[in-house]
């Protein structure tokens, strides 16, 4: 527990940091939670969360259950409702996008699932005379290619052919759709493990589609999607399992093409 004049103490910033961490106490799942187990779970004593807990309930941030446990109150929900509308995918792909391509020369693209096609919702080129050129709008088969994977993979239920994918959270494809073309894809998840769309690296067979190149290239994208996923309120720790296991797999057999 933390001292009295500690939690007393820093004034309004401190407040508020302490207001967070009771908002953050709160779990996926839970009707309620009672005021010691609030206490065990951030560590401050019961007078400074009573204290916190009344001002946060006035806000409508946190309610009081009639049992006397807490659950969160009907205000994060309108925040979320108008962060969703002022929010579009394009304002945190794009900008991401534009680095792949940079970073690494190759076309870079978001994909998403329309059925049994898989479509380019944003794309960026990079500055090569040599390159993938597929344009926004484009619809292909869903079952061929690298992002196609991904998005059978991470769309509910989830099909047992594609726990692979799932697993490395990464797919490629050496020639399916286009016999001269290599492709490198993750998911973007968000909130719930929700999946948002592909994220997509795509060259040359000829330049990308040896080991160390796609090993670069799908390096860059799961740093990249770990930066989207978090925007779209996913968990970005999900991807550090993924970004050890890169370091080890030579890409030889394209994940995704045990079925």
């Amino acid at each position: 527990m933390q001292n009295e004049e500690s939690e007393k103490g820093g004034g309004g910033v401190a407040a508020l940091d302490r207001a967070f961490a009771i908002l953050g106490a709160f779990a996926s799942g839970e009707k309620g939670v009672s005021l010691a187990e609030l206490a065990r779970r951030t560590g401050y004593y019961k007078s400074t969360l009573l204290r916190l807990l009344g001002a946060l309930e006035h806000g409508g941030f946190i309610r009081k259950l009639e049992d006397g446990r807490y659950s969160i109150g009907p205000e994060p929900l309108r925040l979320a409702q108008i962060y969703q509308e002022s929010f579009h995918v394009r304002h945190v792909v794009e900008p991401l996008l534009q680095q792949l391509a940079v970073d690494s020369g190759e076309t870079s693209s978001f994909y998403v699932r329309q059925g049994n096609h898989r479509v380019v919702l944003h794309r960026v080129e990079p500055a090569r005379a040599v390159r993938v050129s597929i344009r926004e709008g484009d619809r292909f088969p869903i079952e061929r290619g690298a992002s196609g994977k991904v998005l059978l993979a991470f769309s509910k239920p989830y099909k047992k052919p594609f726990d692979t994918v799932r697993e490395r959270m990464w797919a490629v494809s050496y020639g399916e759709r286009d016999p001269d073309t290599a492709s490198v894809s993750v998911p973007v998840l968000g909130l719930g493990g929700e999946l948002v769309g592909a994220l997509t690296v795509s060259g040359p067979r000829e330049r990308i589609g040896a080991t160390e190149p796609m090993r670069a290239s799908c390096k860059l994208l799961l740093n990249a999607s770990v930066r989207a996923s978090a925007a779209f309120g996913g968990d970005a720790s999900m991807f550090a399992h993924s970004l050890k296991l890169v370091d080890q797999d030579d890409f030889s057999t394209p994940p995704g093409n045990e079925r």
